[in-house]
This record gives structure tokens, C-alpha cells and sequence, in this order.
């Protein structure tokens, strides 16, 4: 009867309402109350250049990642899979803490060229892994996904490297800035992201009847006319796109794209027609939620959000690690 709801017109209808509603009511939650917000210049001020682009890339991001778990689950046919699984996040993280460690020796507002960086690291990470993994080579997408595992690797140890060199000022700005945090949002960030996932959602929704099925396994999708390395070599770079610009705009937040698809999963079914575009309003409204928690459970001070959605995301994948293992067992 659920499923029967949330896939018919109304049921998408009252969760584009409720992911509507929370997005307003994240704009006015905060210690500044609504009669000022609305009333004065200060408050448009707060209301239009703070909250808006704060929330709204909160969205964005959310719906980002969320999708682009989707992705890297259903081609690699592995429901722990993440973005972080092809070395996007790792790749963009190296990026962020060289420049914080190199702001410290050069005369650079290292502020302005961090999400930079971390754009740039993110996507030479994810060339790195498609040369090292190369799809045509028999193997195919283990042969991505071990490389991506590689990269991770690689850049856990420069990262621990540069920590180590760093100044006790870098050291906490690295910290902070690998916790993840949408304090510094902005209209750029917002309209680059937007962008990128404009993009994806004109292109992915087109793929559902090739995403299911390389559900049924490579071979019988090969013989049902689908081109899988093609499919997945575009998933590959969206899912890189996606995820580098998310860490680039407010650094690693993680289980947003793991945990929204067994949501969606659980309340719908597997079917991509459907999975699609809830993950994409459930994500965003996800992200939206948490990043409310985060800066108001600890006010006036400001919790990273990347805390937050791993406090609410840990039980939720140690449940399906838990389920998985029950699963193989019988």
C-alpha cells in the first residue's frame, strides 16, 4: 500500500511538498527569529545571502551525492559501495590539505583556492583511476574499483604526511575542513553545482531500463543490447563530477550517498524509474535536515556537518553489513 502511494502522482506530489517544506523551514531556523528576518535589513541580509545559498546548496549537494550513490551501487552491483569508493573524495581531500599546508609558506588567502584544489585533486584522482583501471581489460569494473581502493591509499598517506608537517594552525584547519561544512556557501558554489547535477538528471533518468538491468548481472545485460563498460565508464565520470565538486563547495560528507539508496531501496523497491528521482528529493532533503542539526544542537558554535550525517549514517550501515551477512548466510 506504501509503495503503491509514494510511486503514484500523489505520493510524488506530497514528497516534492515535504522536500519544499523543509527546505523553508530550514531558512528560518536559527537564533535570528522570523518577524526580524523579514523586517529588517540585517535580516533580508542573513535571509537571502546567508541561509538561502546555505540551504539550498545543502539540497543540491544532498541530492548529488545521493544520486551518484545510485550510480556507483547499481554498476557495481555492491550496496555498501559509495562515491568515496572510486577515489573522488580522497583525491579532493589531498587537494585541500596541500593548499591549507601551502598557504602556510606562500602569501596566498588560501580561503579562495581550497575548494579549487580540491576540484583539481578530486578529478586528477579520477583520471588516475581510469587509466590505472582500465574497462576494457578483462576484469572491468573490479579492476576500477580495486584502483580506486589504490588512490584511497595513496592519498590517506600524503594526507597523513602533510598533517604531519603541518602547522598547529593548518592542522586544525585541515581538520576542521575535512569534517565537512556548508558555513562558507556561496551563489558560485551553488550555481556550479547546479549545473553539474542539471546535467545528470537530464542524463541519468534515460538509463534506468540499462541500470536495472545490470542489476541481473553484466552478461545478461549484454545480451539484453546494453553496452555496460560504456554505462559504466559515464556513470564512473558523473559519479566523479558529482562528488569533486561536492568536497570542492564544503568538504567530505560521508553516508549521504550510501545510505539514501536503501532507503529509497527499502520504500520503493529497486526499480531505477522510481529509485531515481526519490533518492534525489530524499538526499538533498536529508542533507538539509542535518546541516539544520548542525548548526543549531551546539549554538551559537557550529557542529561540522560531516559529524553529523556520520552519527546518524554509522548505525544505518552497520545494520546493513549486519543484514548483508544474514543475507549470504542463508
Amino acid at each position: 500500500m506504501i509503495k503503491k502511494l509514494l510511486v503514484s502522482p500523489l505520493g510524488w506530489l506530497i514528497g516534492i511538498l515535504l522536500s519544499l517544506g523543509i527546505c523553508i523551514g530550514a531558512l528560518f531556523l536559527g537564533s535570528l527569529d522570523t518577524h526580524s528576518l523579514l523586517n529588517s535589513e540585517i535580516g533580508h541580509n542573513i535571509l537571502w545571502n546567508i541561509r538561502l545559498p546555505r540551504v539550498l546548496l545543502a539540497f543540491v549537494i544532498g541530492a548529488s551525492l545521493s544520486l551518484a550513490g545510485v550510480m556507483i551501487q547499481s554498476n557495481v552491483r555492491n550496496p555498501l559501495a559509495d562515491p568515496s569508493l572510486i577515489g573522488v573524495s580522497a583525491g579532493a581531500a589531498l587537494g585541500a590539505a596541500l593548499m591549507i599546508v601551502a598557504a602556510d609558506f606562500v602569501d596566498i588567502q588560501a580561503h579562495y583556492y581550497i575548494p579549487v584544489a580540491a576540484f583539481i585533486g578530486g578529478i586528477l584522482a579520477t583520471i588516475a583511476v581510469l587509466k590505472l583501471g582500465r574497462n576494457d581489460m578483462p576484469g572491468g569494473m573490479a579492476l576500477l574499483i580495486l584502483a580506486g581502493i589504490a588512490i584511497n591509499v595513496v592519498a590517506a598517506s600524503l594526507i597523513g604526511l602533510l598533517t604531519y608537517l603541518a602547522t598547529d594552525s593548518a592542522l586544525r584547519h585541515i581538520t576542521f575542513w575535512s569534517l565537512g561544512s556548508l558555513a562558507s556557501a556561496n551563489y558560485f558554489w551553488l550555481t556550479l553545482c547546479s549545473i553539474a547535477l542539471l546535467i545528470v538528471c537530464i542524463w541519468l533518468p534515460r538509463q534506468h531500463r540499462k541500470l536495472d538491468a545490470i542489476l541481473l548481472g553484466q552478461a545478461e545485460a549484454n545480451t539484453m543490447g546494453v553496452d555496460v563498460k560504456r554505462l559504466q565508464i559515464q556513470s564512473i565520470v558523473f559519479v566523479a563530477l558529482l562528488a569533486a565538486l561536492a568536497v570542492s563547495a564544503c568538504g567530505i560528507i560521508g553516508f549521504i550517498g550510501l545510505v539514501t539508496p536503501h532507503i529509497g531501496r527499502m520504500l520503493i523497491g529497486a526499480s531505477h524509474r522510481y529509485l531515481l528521482p526519490l533518492s534525489f528529493f530524499l538526499g538533498g532533503s536529508l542533507l538539509v535536515i542535518a546541516d539544520g542539526v548542525a548548526r543549531t544542537i551546539i549554538a551559537p558554535a557550529e557542529l561540522p556537518i560531516g559529524i553529523v550525517t556520520a552519527l546518524l549514517g554509522a548505525p544505518v550501515f552497520i545494520w546493513l553489513l549486519v543484514r548483508e551477512g544474514r543475507r549470504l548466510q542463508w
